[in-house]
């Protein structure tokens, strides 16, 4: 009967569409069934993709993440290496301005107690550095090597308590001597007297006396003061123009023309330039 009625129903369908309406009537009850029977599966592929999507999308967030903090550190050695470069390239301006030769020397170390101020860096006699040099930065004096070692040298700041510089008043050439303080921000001129021609504002310069630093090297500002009369000295402070708490590269000078040798030497020998004055500070 299964047989027959399937060949009934295929012979009218080919003769004539009189089951048309027969059959959009009946896809109202089929169309559902297959949707029904399609469901699962779709539901399934749906939600592995959605799975899968969301596992994409965490992986790449992550590595997105990982790689944006990647370029942050990437820009901040970036930031660092550009002010380094700013620094570099101001300390070879202004040693060629010197004339004389010099030698960069990196920070390692610095002691700032009251009443010591020392710092440390990574060149030493292997270099061609001693005792008695001068040291500066690009703004001017920092201090004088105070020990030098085979790899590295201790400075001494101007503004430690036992260092004294001799320095002239760039106006009108008074000569004086600036003494270290203690403090960072400060030198003491306690040898001028109440009535010495001395303004606020005035460029301190190194006087080329005691044979330690060169002559015409900016040393400080001499700071506000009042004076009083009835007192033979006149209590006169400047700041230092050397940048002293914000230095990560110095350099040691050289002050006459014969050449030392920048490069590592097999033994321990000190160059001609060898200083055999004392230092101002003793």
């Amino acid at each position: 009967m299964a047989v027959i009625s399937s060949i009934a129903l295929l012979v009218t369908e080919y003769r004539g569409s009189q089951l048309n309406a027969l059959r959009m009537s009946l896809s109202y009850v089929v169309d559902p069934l297959k949707y029904a029977v399609d469901l699962p599966s779709s539901l399934v592929n749906r939600a592995s993709e959605s799975l899968g999507s969301y596992a994409t999308l965490i992986k790449e967030n992550s590595d997105l993440r990982d790689e944006q903090l990647i370029r942050q550190t990437q820009l901040l050695k970036l930031e660092a290496l550009e002010k380094e470069n700013v620094r570099l390239r101001a300390l070879l301006e202004n040693s060629f301005k010197l004339g004389e030769q010099v030698l960069i020397a990196e920070l390692l170390s610095i002691n700032t107690v009251p009443y010591e101020h020392i710092l440390v860096v990574n060149k030493g006699t292997h270099f061609g550095v001693h005792p008695h040099q001068p040291v500066l930065d690009a703004n001017g004096v920092v201090g004088q090597v105070f020990r030098a070692l085979p790899l590295t040298s201790e400075i001494m700041l101007i503004t430690d308590p036992n260092h004294a510089i001799p320095v002239q008043i760039n106006r009108n050439g008074l000569l004086t001597i600036a003494v270290g303080s203690g403090q960072l921000n400060q030198l003491n001129l306690p040898f001028l007297p109440s009535n010495a021609d001395v303004r606020p504002g005035d460029l301190l310069i190194t006087s080329g006396l005691g044979g330690t630093f060169p002559q015409g090297y900016p040393v400080g500002v001499i700071d506000e003061f009042t004076t009083e009369p009835n007192k033979l000295s006149a209590g006169i402070t400047a700041t230092p123009k050397s940048l002293l708490d914000r230095n990560r590269e110095l350099m040691i000078i050289w002050s006459n023309s014969t050449p030392v040798p920048l490069i590592s030497k097999p033994n321990n020998t000190e160059p001609t330039t060898t200083n055999t004055h004392a230092p101002a500070d003793e």
